[in-house]
C-alpha cells in the first residue's frame, strides 16, 4: 500500500521540537514507522528536517548517495540505513538488487523530486517535509535552542540570554540560516567598538578600488545610523536635533538610502 503524507519537522540534532500542527504530525509518523520495517522517502528543502527526521525513525548509520561504492558496501554489512541525496543514486537497478539480496531497509531523503515510477520501486512510504516558513509556530522554540547551543559553544561569555524578540528570523535556508541568525545576534551583541571597527576595515579593505568609494560607502555609516535612530526616536525631528543635523540633509539621506530599509 502506497501512502503519502505531508508532514514536517525541524533541523533539532537532540530532542525532537514539535510545535506546529505538521510537526506533531511528523512526530506521530515517524513514530509509526518505528514500528513497521518498510522503506520510506522523505522530501523537503535544504535545512528543513529530513536527515533529523529519518534518524528519529533509525537511529543507524548515514550514508550519501552520491558515494556510491560505499553505500553498496554499507548494504551488506547493515540491516537498516539512512541514504541522503537520493537523488544522487548513479545506478538505481544496482541498488535494487543489493537491497534485495541483503534485505537492507532505507530511510531515504532528498531535495529534489523523484518520479513516481521510482518511487513505487523502492518505497512503500513517502513523506513531503514543509518548509519551516509554513511552520512559523515552530520557529520561536527553534530560537530558544539555538541561543542556548550559542552560550554553550562561546564559553558562556555572555552575562545574560539575550531577548530573541530583537532577533529578526532568517528563514530563507529554514534552520540552517535561522541557526546563523541566531548565533550572529549573539556574536554581535558581544563586539566592542575595537571589533566593530576591525570588521569593518576588513570589509571595505576588499571594497575600495575606484573613484568614488567614499561617496558609495558612505550608506555602512549612514543607513545603520538612521535606522537605529528611527528605533530609539521615533520621529526624523527628534533624529534630526540628537544627530545635529538639519532635517532637510536627513530627510536627503533617508530618501536616497529609501531601497535599504
Amino acid at each position: 500500500m502506497k501512502v503519502t503524507l505531508m508532514v514536517a519537522d525541524v533541523v533539532d540534532h537532540t530532542n525532537y521540537i514539535a510545535k506546529s500542527r505538521a510537526s506533531i504530525e511528523a512526530l506521530k509518523s515517524a513514530n509509526l514507522l518505528k514500528s513497521v520495517s518498510i522503506n520510506a522517502l522523505i522530501l523537503g528543502e535544504s535545512g528543513v528536517g529530513k536527515q533529523t527526521l529519518a534518524g528519529h525513525i533509525i537511529p543507524t548509520s548515514v550514508v550519501d548517495a552520491s558515494s556510491f561504492n560505499e553505500l553498496l558496501a554499507l548494504i551488506e554489512t547493515n540491516s537498516s540505513l539512512i541514504v541522503k541525496n537520493f537523488h544522487k543514486i548513479t545506478n538505481y537497478k544496482k541498488l535494487k538488487i543489493a537491497l534485495d539480496i541483503h534485505k537492507t531497509r532505507i530511510i531515504a531523503t532528498s531535495v529534489l523530486p523523484l518520479n513516481d515510477q521510482l518511487i513505487d520501486e523502492f518505497f512503500s512510504l513517502k513523506i513531503t517535509l514543509p518548509p519551516l516558513r509554513e511552520r512559523m509556530e515552530d520557529v520561536l522554540p527553534l530560537m530558544e535552542k539555538f541561543s542556548l547551543e550559542a552560550q554553550v559553544m562561546f564559553g558562556g561569555e555572555f552575562e545574560e540570554k539575550l531577548s530573541l524578540n530583537n532577533i529578526t528570523p532568517d528563514l530563507s535556508k529554514n534552520c540552517y540560516s535561522l541557526r546563523r541568525s541566531v548565533y550572529n545576534a549573539y556574536l554581535m551583541s558581544s563586539f566592542g567598538e575595537e571589533e566593530i571597527l576591525a570588521m569593518m576595515e576588513q570589509f571595505l579593505s576588499g571594497k575600495i578600488g575606484g573613484r568614488n568609494d567614499y561617496r558609495d560607502l558612505l550608506y555602512l555609516f549612514d543607513v545603520p545610523l538612521i535606522k537605529s535612530g528611527y528605533a530609539k526616536f521615533g520621529s526624523q525631528l527628534t533624529m534630526s536635533e540628537k544627530f545635529g543635523l538639519n532635517r532637510n540633509t536627513l530627510r536627503k539621506k533617508i530618501n536616497d538610502y529609501k531601497d535599504r530599509f
